[in-house]
């Protein structure tokens, strides 16, 4: 159980956003129960509260509810388990209680892009919506802190949320879709443009 720390604070505040957007009680403790199944293994695994992974769960929630407005009770509680990019952080199974059975089924539904290689964007666009915009909001998380991470992999993942995810945003949500072309620019010319410049100058 989270009771204290960053970690508790992000649970407090995903809670009280899904309360004020309507969710049923059920609906909230099923999202209580994924998150904090998420949470916890970032508390056991990172060793730093301000590692950008720490919040990840949390934070992809709160895309999802505050700005594209979902309040499905089955896609919530599998956007706080989704790991695409980091899966030793993921949430072990089964979790305890186990989430609803639509939630689950929703997580199945969200490609890994290394296990999928070039079939990813094939799968996000067949997937259902529910698990497209979970897919889509956890890489968007991913996305807004990759300046955070090693540079070595700046590229890489750049070039696969703008070729793969950022069409499968426009086929799926007008604000992610918004959202996912403005990360690709900004983060192309403060970050990568600025990389060949020192690289060109040196």
């Amino acid at each position: 159980m989270i009771t204290t720390g960053r970690a508790a604070a992000m649970m407090s505040r995903v809670l009280s956003t899904a309360v004020l957007a309507g969710i049923p009680e059920r609906g909230v403790r099923s999202i209580e129960t994924a998150l904090g199944a998420a949470l916890s293994v970032r508390v056991a695994k990172l060793d730093d509260d301000h590692d950008p992974a720490y919040l990840h769960p949390g934070r992809t929630v709160l895309i999802l509810l505050e700005d594209v407005g979902v309040t499905d009770a089955a896609v919530l509680p599998a956007a706080a388990l989704a790991e695409t990019l980091q899966p030793e952080l993921a949430a072990p199974a089964p979790v305890d209680p186990a989430p609803d059975p639509a939630s689950l089924e929703i997580l199945e539904e969200v490609p890994i892009p290394a296990r999928e290689g070039e079939q990813l964007l094939e799968r996000l666009v067949v997937a259902s919506k529910g698990a497209r915009l979970v897919a889509l909001a956890e890489r968007l998380d991913h996305a807004r802190h990759l300046h955070l991470t090693d540079r070595s992999r700046w590229a890489t993942i750049h070039a696969e949320t703008c070729e793969v995810y950022l069409p499968v945003a426009v086929r799926t949500d007008p604000t992610l879709a918004r959202r996912f072309r403005r990360w690709c620019d900004v983060f192309e010319e403060r970050f990568l443009h600025q990389r060949s410049e020192q690289r060109s100058g040196s």
